[in-house]
């Protein structure tokens, strides 16, 4: 039986996506079988390296030809995509071509602290300045709105007084790193 193909798009150094290609390293059902980025210097290159899985490089003006992009990843058979830090709205026909395939982790809980502008730092400081005793994470499916898709789970973690945006951010990213490569993993096998 082959396996289920796994896309990560990535922006950045790609933590999670390292956490994701760990969880999947000798996995019976799924294999991380490409990676994307949208920028060129991202970090995420060195992780598809060091772990051999192929990587793509689409510019933000190649993600608006739907052919282009879909044979991408049609040549690696890819039949789930999972965003780990990725910046650009997935265009449409992505989401129509992957529907219910298409997974994100978001650094708070939805519907909270979500939307265009919403990402990394950016979200803890929010979260700090509105003096929350309570974060966590989201992981959910991707539809045509920044962060408004289906939610799928949410782990919490509590706040202390005083816990700026980089202390919010480390708690976080613990429940990030433990619970998306599972979520993804059981989603995937439950999928028919």
């Amino acid at each position: 039986m082959s396996k289920r193909s796994i896309a990560i798009f990535a922006s950045g150094r790609g933590s999670n996506a390292q956490k994701i290609i760990q969880h999947f390293k000798d996995h019976e059902k799924i294999a991380v079988s490409l990676i994307v980025s949208n920028r060129k210097e991202a970090g995420i290159f060195e992780v598809a390296k060091e772990n051999k899985i192929p990587s793509v490089y689409i510019p933000k003006s190649k993600f608006v030809e739907e052919r282009y992009v879909i044979d991408v990843l049609n040549s690696y058979q890819i039949e789930f995509i999972a965003l780990a830090g990725f910046l650009l709205l997935v265009p449409p026909f992505l989401i129509r071509h992957f529907k219910h395939k298409i997974l994100n982790i978001h650094p708070a809980l939805l519907p909270k602290y979500g939307g265009k502008g919403m990402y990394g730092h950016h979200v803890h400081e929010a979260v700090s300045n509105a003096h929350e005793d309570v974060s966590g994470m989201s992981i959910h499916l991707v539809n045509e709105e920044f962060d408004k898709g289906q939610i799928l789970f949410q782990a919490k973690c509590i706040l202390e007084e005083g816990d700026a945006a980089p202390d919010i951010a480390q708690k976080v990213l613990a429940l990030e790193h433990r619970y998306y490569p599972l979520i993804l993993d059981q989603y995937i096998q439950g999928f028919e």
